[in-house]
């Protein structure tokens, strides 16, 4: 099968089978789709921004963490890639869940990830508070930086400014944000290597040192291994959102070829440049008991400026800057198409408003807004307090990880009653993991229970007290999944259902005979 043009729509695109037409602008090709992968697990946020955690937290064997995460996201990743060969679509865990599970199952899984993205993005700009003051001075617009609420506040003024531009830049089409977003994760790539290259280049330590515990853990609760799963969270935040290139399907080229093969070159590349960067820092650290490594205030960065002195620490600054940027776009571009795919199935609020394609830029504008402004004001409703970061990203990540379970757990339900893979996957030569099929799911679906389970586990180093907040996975998933399962129940299931502005043109098929009353009905 292959792509017709833009106006016609694509006869690949997996949409005939939801019953949509064709409304988004049609323009993404292979490296825009792979580029919007990396950039949503973004190599050089993730690593920079959650480093000082998992350090801090475990030492450096906290490493073995990362291929942990990885086999557990690959075995997801692939599950997803069968589903991005059947139905590259805008909303794509929305979707799949809906048609594997049920109408409420893939609800459900559709708010949680809509509230998870808008949570990630908040926390994804923060980031700059990183970065930006050790460029120069003058992004620390909040006090010097030694105020008890300094670093906090300066990052959510960074942050909405990051927000606002996203917000303009999604609002003007995909078009733009692919070109941005393209030339973003090339300089992000190139910034990676070199990075992993130079510090591999200042190595003082061999690998043995990622084979002993340091000392931590020691007196605490379930000793090294408690420590290490909560450190586990520094490498699980950052695999994931893959499925990004398929929720931007309905605006690739080619997109049951395109995407399945985008989503695992993002995972492969995020692990192997990430992985090389990660370990190579800690063998290049010029003093790994410097207690700025394992503080929020030094982290990756500061091992960074160690190593390159002058201003070539400062050029993989700004490259860093530039991969927060991307990845905060390719954030608020994922939220912007799963807000989409949900009001154009009518199950949002205001779902005609934020379903409305802008005629123009073929772009939902409203959604983008709409998103942005959320996201701020999540910002500031934050600003006082001391563990933001990792408690908005602790959240986040577990609801994504229980949206990805609602697709996970019906497909392998499928799977095993022998509905699933469609046999049109392997006769179209499209991907289809074949007999790996039924392991590789039973692994995602246990992982992702399991990892889910250790993030939201109530401790303290990570979330704080009072207790709503050491309990606050529980606490805080439950009122925003109580809160959407609230309105559903009473409101949303009573009119759910594609709007007549996004039905597909019904077309009626080559008479081989005349048509009866049934068929003319349909």
């Amino acid at each position: 099968m292959t792509s017709t043009d833009n106006t016609t729509g694509d006869h690949d695109s997996g949409l005939e089978d939801f019953g949509y037409k064709e409304s988004l602008d049609r323009s993404i090709g292979k490296f825009a789709s792979f580029a919007a992968g990396v950039s949503y697990i973004s190599i050089l946020t993730g690593t920079f921004q959650l480093f000082y955690f998992g350090f801090g937290t475990a030492g450096p064997a906290y490493l073995w963490s990362w291929p942990l995460v990885f086999v557990g996201q690959l075995a997801v990743a692939l599950c997803f890639m069968e589903l991005a060969a059947k139905y590259p679509i805008a909303g794509s865990v929305y979707n799949w869940a809906k048609t594997l599970g049920s109408r409420i199952v893939g609800w459900s899984a559709g708010w949680l990830m809509l509230t998870a993205s808008i949570v990630t993005l908040s926390a994804v700009v923060l980031a700059l508070q990183l970065n930006l003051p050790r460029l120069w001075s003058g992004f620390q617009i909040v006090g010097d930086g030694t105020g008890e609420h300094d670093f906090a506040t300066n990052a959510v003024i960074l942050g909405t400014v990051m927000i606002g531009f996203t917000t303009v830049v999604n609002a003007l089409g995909v078009r733009l944000m692919a070109m941005i977003n393209s030339a973003g994760v090339f300089i992000e790539i190139i910034a990676a290597v070199l990075i992993a290259i130079i510090l591999a280049a200042n190595m003082t330590r061999g690998p043995q040192v990622f084979f002993s515990t340091h000392g931590y853990g020691a007196g605490e609760s379930g000793g090294y291994l408690g420590a290490f799963l909560v450190a586990t969270l520094a490498s699980g935040y950052v695999m994931y959102g893959f499925d990004t290139a398929s929720s931007l399907g309905e605006e690739t080229v080619e997109p049951r070829r395109t995407a399945p093969k985008a989503i695992f070159r993002a995972i492969l590349a995020s692990f192997v440049i990430g992985g090389a960067i990660l370990v190579f820092a800690v063998m290049a650290a010029p003093d790994l008991d410097d207690p700025k490594i394992g503080a929020s205030d030094g982290s990756l960065q500061y091992i960074v400026e160690q190593v390159m002195w002058g201003p070539l620490g400062t050029i993989f600054l700004v490259c860093i800057v530039i991969a927060v940027t991307v990845c905060s776009l390719a954030v608020h571009t994922a939220a912007i198409r799963l807000t989409f795919a949900m009001a154009r199935d009518n199950a949002l609020p205001f779902g005609e408003r934020l379903a409305r394609v802008h005629p123009r830029t073929r772009t939902p504008v409203v959604p983008a807004v709409t998103i942005g402004v959320v996201a701020a004001l999540i910002l500031v409703v934050n600003i006082g307090q001391p563990h933001i970061f990792t408690v908005l990203t602790s959240i986040a990540i577990i609801m994504i990880y229980l949206a990805y379970l609602m697709v996970t757990g019906p497909m392998l339900k499928k799977r095993l009653r022998g509905e699933w893979p469609p046999r049109d996957l392997k006769e179209g030569g499209y991907f289809t993991m074949g007999k790996w099929g039924l392991p590789v799911n039973i692994v995602a679906l246990v992982w992702g229970i399991g990892m889910a389970l250790n993030l939201a586990w109530p401790r303290e180093a990570v979330y704080g007290e009072p207790w709503y907040n050491t309990w606050g996975a529980f606490v805080y998933i439950g009122v925003i999944l109580g809160f959407g399962l609230l309105w559903y129940l009473t409101t949303g299931r009573h009119h759910i259902g594609t709007l007549t502005s996004h039905c597909a043109a019904v077309v009626a098929p080559a008479p081989e005979s005349e048509p009866n009353d049934k068929e003319l009905a349909r």
